[in-house]
């Protein structure tokens, strides 16, 4: 397995780990759990920062930005999208 490959692993499973904090934040029963799952989040997302920062570094994520006309057609879709309903 090459690093890109890993590291793109290591990037899905921290994104799965924020999203589990995030919600055991939210429904957290007491202030000591939901400081616990809050803590844990904080540094899961620095994590996340941390490894997407080093692969875009590496030429290993890279991200394309989108023309503002392909921007505005898609949000036009989507509101009338939203009208009719």
């Amino acid at each position: 397995m090459d690093n890109k490959t890993m590291l793109e692993g290591i990037l899905w499973d921290l994104k799965c780990l924020a999203d589990l904090f995030l919600h055991g934040t939210i429904e957290s029963g007491t202030k000591n759990v939901h400081q616990t799952f809050e803590n844990s989040l904080t540094d899961v997302l620095t994590l996340q920062s941390d490894l997407y920062t080093l692969m875009s570094e590496e030429k290993m994520y890279n991200v394309e930005n989108v023309a503002e006309t392909k921007l505005t057609k898609a949000q036009s879709k989507y509101n009338s999208t939203l009208k009719e309903e």
